[in-house]
């Protein structure tokens, strides 16, 4: 290579090496328009697919979606038969429960009866002194922790009923009518409705 063309090269690599040229190259390559991007092309894209059914296929999925139902219904159905059966059976062991407890307060009852008949048996011959009030007053306090429990004293006035009187004599009183009763020999009781003792009566004929 000649020296002139050594120096037509060398000049031109110094020119391409000045900044100002190359601030005007990088400006020229900010400044040109960015390509836009491609658009998803809606037959191409499987966002964009289109789901046709037949009518079979819509029957059948109409079918199951009834099934469904039906199922969720039957199911609520359940739980609701479930709670009722719950609910009944905690009521029956709760009345269960309850009705255990004074049955076995009638068996106690009915064991201290005898008691009580004997105070007030006493009670009807013993004289007035400071010693038969005493008794008196236990046979009250005796009563008094009876009623507590729910102990009822039975009714034994009037007409004789056998629901809850049991006629041991006949008796023949004139003014009192036939069927009533005449005299208790012994005193009935009741605990919450249901009889422990049925009271003993005489009854007119």
């Amino acid at each position: 290579m000649s020296k002139k063309n050594k120096r037509k090269q060398n000049g031109m690599t110094e020119e391409n090496k000045n900044p100002e040229v190359e601030t005007q190259a990088a400006e020229a390559e900010m400044n040109e328009p960015e390509a836009p991007e491609a658009e998803p092309k809606a037959e191409t894209d499987p966002a964009y697919e289109e789901m046709t059914l037949t009518a079979e296929e819509v029957k059948a999925l109409k079918e199951k979606l009834d099934k469904l139902q039906e199922d969720k219904e039957d199911a609520i159905r359940q739980a609701q038969r479930l709670q009722a059966e719950f609910e009944n059976y905690r009521k029956r062991n709760a009345s269960i429960s309850a009705e255990s407890r004074d049955d076995g307060v009638r068996d106690a009852v009915k064991q201290m009866l005898p008691v009580l008949d004997n105070l007030e048996r006493a009670l009807q011959s013993a004289p007035e002194d400071p010693f038969a009030q005493g008794v008196r007053n236990i046979a009250k306090q005796f009563t008094d922790a009876l009623a507590k429990v729910g102990a009822e004293e039975i009714t034994a006035e009037g007409e004789f009923d056998p629901a809850v009187h049991e006629a041991v004599m006949k008796d023949s009183v004139e003014g009192v009518k036939s069927g009533h009763i005449t005299g208790v020999l012994q005193k009935g009781y009741k605990v919450k409705g249901k009889i422990v003792r049925y009271a003993m009566v005489k009854v007119n004929e």
